[in-house]
């Protein structure tokens, strides 16, 4: 029997309802059928994130993989184009070696678990990792069929406005809503790249000798979009957090991805007022401290 962590079912219930809960409920029994269809056999502890289970198996060859499981919605839909696309081009992004459409469950590359990006100390060597690693990504353009940005950015400066009036600071209203005027300056040209919107530190691996990637640091876990590169960089202004860090980082992932540095500006501050839209949807009064940091550096306010 597949035990399913008790923290992925809270997060599943949390964020997905009673689909949440069903999903959970049957993770055992949909695991034990892929393992069983695919020939595989477990081959470590479970690893999971906010809303998918990852069991490190073996492939009837003896080849490692990594068996995925997570609900099939708009953001994960697109998961497995992207890293067929990405495969493809050879831009760095983990092996998708199957992949079932009716239910969304993955096979991937197996990566090395215990060396993500976040454990190298040394974090402006990190952040020159992750940047070279969104340069492959960027440059490959979005297929047909990919949620896009523009949509995003609309509905986004739709709900601003009234989002903006219900923070209990003047100074934060102010901020988001010239995080929605930074983005309306450039929602007319959203790009058409593909981009993994959620490239953190922890989303780096490091690649396995076994599968010939030895040295090389692997994406993984996108949710994927067409867009602008300049709505990637959040994460990493925002992960390893260092408010005397952000416009370092600014620069050089601008300079390494070859960016416009006020559209990517602009895009940036789209992040924050996303993430500031989501917080208040969910009851929130006040913006998130290191997210009101952010653009308020980017703004030249600090």
């Amino acid at each position: 029997m597949i035990e399913v962590p008790d923290e992925l079912v809270v997060s599943l219930c949390t964020h997905g309802g009673a689909e949440g809960r069903v999903f959970a409920d049957a993770l055992p029994g949909t695991a034990a059928a892929y393992l069983d269809a695919w020939g595989l056999r477990l081959d470590g502890p479970a690893m999971y994130g906010l809303c998918a289970l990852v069991l490190p198996v073996v492939r009837e060859d003896g080849s490692g993989a990594a068996l995925k499981l997570q609900r099939v919605n708009e953001e994960t839909a697109g998961e497995p184009v992207a890293l067929r696309v990405w495969g493809e081009a050879g831009a760095g992004a983990v092996g998708l070696l199957d992949h079932d459409p009716a239910t969304g469950v993955m096979l991937l590359e197996r990566l090395d678990e215990r060396r993500p990006l976040t454990g190298v100390d040394d974090a402006r060597a990190a952040v020159r990792v992750l940047a070279e690693s969104l340069s492959r990504l960027v440059r490959v353009p979005a297929p047909p069929g990919m949620r896009r940005l523009g949509d995003a950015a609309a509905r986004m400066l739709e709900a601003a406005p009234g989002a903006a009036a219900r923070l209990a600071d003047v100074d934060q209203r102010r901020l988001l809503l010239d995080c929605a005027a930074a983005v309306r300056e450039v929602a007319g040209e959203p790009g058409d790249r593909l981009l993994h919107w959620d490239l953190h530190y922890d989303n780096i691996l490091a690649g396995r000798a076994e599968e010939g990637r030895a040295g090389e640091w692997v994406a993984l876990d996108p949710k994927p979009l067409s867009g602008d590169p300049g709505f990637e960089l959040f994460p990493a202004l925002d992960n390893r957090f260092d408010a005397s860090e952000v416009l370092w980082r600014f620069d050089l992932l601008t300079g390494v991805l070859g960016l416009d540095r006020q559209r990517a500006r602009a895009w940036t501050l789209g992040r924050v007022l996303q993430n500031g839209l989501w917080g208040i949807r969910g009851g929130a009064r006040r913006l998130p401290a290191d997210h009101a940091e952010i653009a308020r550096r980017l703004l030249g306010r600090n």
